[in-house]
């Protein structure tokens, strides 16, 4: 190849600028890795970023395109180079739809029928390719074509053949290694490793069309695939403690909240709250609690079930008496006012450690949900991956979504239901049969003779209820 030379250098200067790491990471596929590639760091090097717009120029010879589009986002920067250089129009694809101004998924201009280039920095799987693909074919481009910086050589290239896309690599990861050992960059051993890794971690279509089953998938992994981060560390959590159990503490007294917290807290992972309905609240009650949490390593959730517009809603959960984003990790919310309520609690500065678990189901009798609204909470959840922990539900749903937490109430031992219309279910029951993550009980323990006892036993019940899941 004439570029060898420039690839050769290239590539080194990739190492030296630390977008070229080795140790262990993770792809976006699930597969980990010795070797990761961080193009993004480029952008802080305006020569390493005409460098490359220059070779993957040179990959473009011959193909027919009237427009360029960068896989968002490291790849905006490159293909926003290669248009500048070449003249040839370019069009960006949003990362998700806005539902504001113009609502484009694909932005720029273009024609039906025009010929698009889809420019991406590496490439796995291709799955991140093929969802681009599918936009801007949705939108009328033609796609046929995708220039890489490294192909990974997993089985990406054949994927996308596969679905009618030719991609085009500027170095394979074999390439980058060698290149990288001939430089005194790595040593023979590491070069192994990658090359030993290329060969045991292939995806296939098999790996990428297989549904993911939350149901059967442990909590530590799960983990990893959360995008909100209270998500996560409730994964943790409950890994660690052993536990699914939240505890429904609707008490009326400031002090017996807290006694109960400290002596349960080493047996839930989650306290829920309704904080209206003490009597006598005082700020002074939340520094407490929040200790308590924090040495029992439990999560605070507020139970407001917001609902309202936006503005109203932002005030509720911010201002006011209780202050509920300052203690709050999870907080509840109905979906019956749309958009406006997650948009305003994600635009408050203190809520970037937080998370929201829709109401999609209730375990309230004669409850007027229907299946159009279940199905319209998940579509929302979906839209909001960063805000959303979960969903309170009864039944189980989003099974392909194991990032997400199943939150389900109405957990008590022996008792069917009260007389206001809650209907209870039995800890196996929740967690195999209906789907549940994570279980909420309140009078099963806030009214049993021994508290700590009771919270012993549901806790004990609920993991092994989950571990039989699982294993099943």
């Amino acid at each position: 190849m004439s570029n060898q030379p420039d690839l050769k250098v290239f590539a080194v200067k990739l190492f030296e600028i630390d977008a070229v790491k080795f140790g262990t990471f993770k792809t976006k596929s699930g597969l980990m890795t010795p070797i990761y590639i961080d193009l993004r760091r480029i952008v802080s090097y305006p020569d390493i970023m005409k460098t490359l717009a220059d070779l993957l120029i040179t990959t473009m010879k011959g193909i027919d395109v009237d427009v360029l589009c960068g896989v968002p986002y490291t790849a905006l920067p490159v293909a926003t180079a290669i248009s500048m250089k070449t003249s040839i129009p370019m069009v960006m694809r949003r990362r998700e739809r806005k539902y504001h101004g113009t609502q484009n998924l694909i932005e720029g201009v273009f024609n039906t029928g025009d010929y698009c280039i889809v420019i991406e920095d590496v490439v796995t799987s291709g799955s991140s390719v093929l969802e681009v693909v599918k936009d801007l074919q949705d939108e009328g481009l033609k796609c046929k074509d995708v220039i890489v910086f490294l192909n990974r050589e997993q089985g990406g290239a054949h994927l996308l053949q596969h679905q009618g896309i030719t991609m085009h690599a500027l170095l394979t990861l074999s390439q980058l290694v060698e290149y990288l050992f001939e430089a005194k960059c790595i040593d023979e051993a590491m070069v192994q490793t990658v090359i030993g890794y290329i060969k045991d971690n292939q995806v296939t279509e098999t790996t990428m069309t297989k549904t993911p089953n939350r149901l059967k998938m442990p909590f530590l992994t799960r983990a990893h695939l959360a995008k909100n981060p209270v998500a996560s560390k409730l994964f943790q959590i409950m890994a660690t403690k052993q536990t699914t159990l939240c505890l429904a503490a609707d008490l009326t007294d400031s002090t017996k909240i807290l006694n109960l917290a400290e002596q349960v807290g080493p047996y839930i992972c989650v306290l829920k709250t309704h904080i209206d309905i003490i009597e006598d609240f005082n700020e002074n009650l939340l520094k407490p609690l929040k200790d308590i949490a924090e040495r029992h390593n439990f999560i605070l959730f507020e139970d407001r079930k917001f609902a309202d517009i936006g503005n109203t809603v932002a005030l509720q959960y911010s201002k006011g008496l209780y202050k509920i984003s300052s203690w709050a990790g999870l907080v509840t919310v109905h979906s019956l006012f749309g958009r406006g309520v997650l948009d305003a609690i994600q635009g408050i500065e203190s809520t970037k450690e937080m998370g929201v678990f829709l109401l999609a189901e209730t375990s309230a009798s004669d409850n007027l949900i229907t299946d159009a609204y279940t199905k319209a909470t998940l579509k929302l959840a979906s839209e909001f991956p960063d805000l959303v922990a979960g969903i309170v539900c009864q039944n189980q749903l989003f099974l392909d979504q194991p990032g997400m937490i199943q939150l389900t109430p109405g957990v008590k031992i022996g008792d069917k239901g009260d007389t206001l219309g809650q209907r209870y279910n039995s800890p196996e029951c929740v967690v195999v049969e209906k789907g549940a993550d994570v279980a909420v009980v309140g009078r099963g323990i806030t009214e049993a003779k021994d508290p700590v006892v009771a919270a012993k036993n549901y806790r004990d019940l609920l993991w092994q209820s989950y571990i039989k899941r699982i294993q099943s």
